[in-house]
C-alpha cells in the first residue's frame, strides 16, 4: 500500500510524498512533471518495492508549486536552484548518510531538475533515468535554431500569461485535459475517471505555482518583445552530466520533438537511448510496462553502455 508522508525540508519548503518500501533499502526517487503530480508514478511505486523487483525504498515527491506540497507565491522561488534545493535537501531526508540514491527517475519538468542536479550533485545518484524530458543544452540549441521545436514550445508562453491560471482552470480544466488528447483529438484510455480526480484535487488546489515554472524560466522560444532562450548561453560546465544516464523517449511526443535526442552524448558521455515509437509525452500513463523495463535496464548492473 503506498504511504503519503510530508518532508519539512530544512530551508522551509515542504515536499509530500508518496512512497512504497521500507526505509533503508537503496532509494528510487521519482520526479513528475507539468501538469501531473506525484500519483502518476503509484504503479512503478508498486513495482520497484516489490522484493521481487529489488525491493528498493521508492519515493515520488509532488514537486513545489503542486499541492499538497509548498507553493511559494513569487515566480523568483521557481528557479533551478530552489528546485534542485529541494531535491538535493529531500535526498539528504531519506538517503542520510547511506549510500547514493539507486536512481534518479524523472519525467518533464522533473526531468528539467534532474538534469540540473546531476550536473551539480552527481556523487548523490548512481543512475539516471529520463523520461521525454529534454537536456539543457539540446533543448537550447533546438530553441534557437529548429523552427519545428520553436512552433511546438509556442504554448511556454501561453502558461506565461497573468491570466493563464484562470483559462486552465474554466470550464472543468478543458484546457489542461485537452493537454492529454490523442492525435485525433480523442481522451485517452488512460485518463479514467479515477485518473481525472486525481487530476482535479490537484489542480483545483491551485495553478499558480505550476505556470510559475514557465515564468521563471528563459528556455521558451523567442518572439518579439522576449527574446527568451535567443538571448541565452550555457558553458558546457553547466550541461556535462557524468552519471550513467538513459534518455527514454515516446517518439509520438508532439511538444518535444525528436531533434532533442540529437547531439546528447556531447554533455552526457555514458548515455544510453530508448526509443518508444507510438507513445506521446504522457509515455509514463500510456505505456508504464515500457518504463518499468527501461529502469530494470538501468538498475542492471552494465546494462548502460554509450550509444
Amino acid at each position: 500500500m503506498i504511504d503519503t508522508i510530508a518532508h519539512a525540508l530544512p530551508h522551509g519548503t515542504t515536499l509530500h510524498c508518496r512512497t512504497r518500501g521500507e526505509r533503508g533499502r537503496p532509494v528510487l526517487l521519482f520526479l513528475h512533471g507539468f501538469p501531473e503530480g506525484a500519483f502518476i508514478w503509484d504503479a512503478l511505486l508498486e513495482h520497484f518495492a516489490d522484493p521481487a523487483h529489488g525491493g528498493y525504498r521508492c519515493v515520488a515527491p509532488w514537486l513545489r508549486g503542486f499541492a499538497p506540497s509548498s507553493a511559494p507565491p513569487d515566480v523568483a522561488a521557481y528557479r533551478a536552484k530552489h528546485l534542485v534545493q529541494d531535491i538535493t535537501a529531500l535526498i539528504a531526508a531519506e538517503c542520510g548518510d547511506s549510500q547514493p540514491m539507486a536512481a534518479l527517475i524523472a519525467h518533464d519538468w522533473g526531468g528539467a531538475v534532474a538534469w540540473n542536479l546531476a550536473n551539480q550533485r552527481p556523487e548523490l545518484m548512481q543512475r539516471l533515468v529520463i523520461v521525454n524530458s529534454p537536456h539543457p543544452g539540446t533543448f537550447l540549441r533546438e530553441l534557437q535554431n529548429n523552427p519545428a521545436q520553436q512552433a511546438a514550445s509556442q504554448y511556454m508562453h501561453f502558461l506565461c500569461r497573468p491570466d493563464a491560471e484562470a483559462l486552465l482552470a474554466a470550464d472543468d480544466f478543458r484546457r489542461l485535459f485537452g493537454f492529454f488528447d490523442r492525435a485525433d483529438g480523442m481522451a485517452p484510455a488512460w485518463l479514467t475517471p479515477e485518473v481525472r480526480d486525481q487530476y482535479r484535487a490537484t489542480w483545483g488546489a491551485g495553478l499558480t505555482g505550476p505556470c510559475n515554472y514557465y515564468r521563471a524560466s528563459p528556455l521558451r522560444p523567442p518572439r518579439e518583445g522576449d527574446a527568451a532562450a535567443g538571448a541565452l548561453t550555457l558553458p558546457d560546465s553547466m550541461l556535462t552530466v557524468n552519471v550513467p544516464t538513459r534518455v527514454v523517449w515516446g517518439l509520438d511526443d508532439p511538444a518535444l520533438l525528436p531533434g532533442l535526442l540529437q547531439g546528447l552524448a556531447q554533455w552526457v558521455p555514458s548515455l544510453t537511448r530508448t526509443e518508444v515509437p507510438g507513445a506521446s509525452h504522457w509515455i509514463v500513463h500510456e505505456q508504464p510496462a515500457a518504463v518499468i523495463q527501461a529502469i530494470t535496464d538501468s538498475l542492471t548492473p552494465g546494462a548502460l553502455q554509450n550509444q
